[in-house]
């Protein structure tokens, strides 16, 4: 049995699609499945039995005898949240009860980390253990996520194997519930459909032009590759980058959205939001040597095909 938290979100349910495709039946889902824009993710896929968050906990201890892994991918993962009361319970309290359990049970922990903890990357873009209490997150998002980092490498009890991913800029199919928060290959989509152009945010640094703020941008496929490479690999347990290790400009993101489609470019450009432009990162690029290093050696998909792919095996199919 595996268990999957977040299962009704983005990562989640196509990570248990990715199992469903495997072979993998006996799954568990875990979420607030009360949101109806997130059935879609869910309702389709192959899963023994679906728990409400606030009762996974209790079912866990009844349960922890059939458990073989466990994803918790679940969290709050908007990066405007300020309710920092809203952060703790759920990126943080939540995910420390669940790493006692799976100490106390023998369980293998994959949890989701963020790129968020980097900051405006003055440590640099590397998954390196001791920089991680030097780290000076943007939001309080990427505060809770190197809290609990943090917290998972000094913590005495670990489970025999985890591992915390730092997901990059992801983007692909079950994303449609994000809104403000998916990624700018959505909205991208969305507003050329249905005006034909895009806007990007403004650069408000002279070291960079317009539209050429820099992303490690990650198709979602190859981030369930990774954790499905994960679920077997069961050693070697820390803190990892997923990204691609190749930085993309939004720019270069909008072109290979028009070409999806079989438009012309048509991008212009508006201010970025006072609430996110003193702390908006500029660039990031993740060091990819450490998960090289294990053992996973598959190639990422490049920006161009992986936003082909979605678009058209995708969003123009929705």
């Amino acid at each position: 049995m595996i268990v999957v938290t977040g299962a009704a979100g983005f990562i989640a349910s196509f990570f248990v699609q990715k199992l469903n495709q495997e072979g993998y039946e006996d799954v568990v889902l875990v979420d607030d499945f009360s949101i109806a824009s997130k059935k879609a993710n869910w309702e389709n896929l192959i899963f023994t039995q679906k728990i409400d968050r606030g009762q996974f906990f209790s079912w866990l201890e009844e349960n922890e005898k059939q458990i073989q892994f466990v994803f918790h991918l679940g969290a709050r993962t908007d990066t405007t949240e300020f309710d920092t009361a809203v952060l703790d319970e759920l990126n943080l309290n939540y995910s420390r009860q669940l790493w006692r359990l799976c100490v106390k049970y023998g369980l293998p922990l994959v949890y989701a980390s963020s790129a968020a903890t980097y900051g405006m990357g003055e440590q640099g873009y590397e998954d390196k253990h001791e920089l991680v209490k030097k780290l000076n997150p943007l939001n309080p998002y990427g505060v809770s996520k190197n809290e609990f980092d943090k917290w998972a490498l000094f913590e005495n009890k670990q489970p025999y194997f985890w591992a915390g991913l730092k997901f990059f800029n992801v983007y692909g199919p079950n994303e449609n519930h994000k809104g403000r928060m998916a990624s700018v290959v959505w909205h991208t989509f969305n507003q050329v459909s249905e005006t034909g152009a895009m806007k990007l945010f403004r650069s408000h640094r002279e070291d960079y032009k317009d539209g050429e703020q820099l992303r490690d941008f990650i198709y979602v496929k190859d981030v369930v590759e990774v954790l499905y490479f994960l679920m077997h690999h069961r050693q070697n347990s820390g803190l990892y980058n997923l990204g691609t290790g190749q930085a993309r400009t939004f720019k270069d993101l909008a072109n290979a959205t028009f070409r999806a489609m079989g438009k012309e470019s048509n991008i212009s450009f508006i201010d970025t939001p006072l609430d996110i432009r003193e702390k908006y990162q500029y660039f990031t690029e993740a060091n990819m040597d450490k998960l090289r290093a294990i053992g996973y050696d598959a190639e990422f998909t490049s920006l161009e095909e992986g936003v082909k792919d979605y678009i058209q095996g995708y969003l123009m199919k929705d």
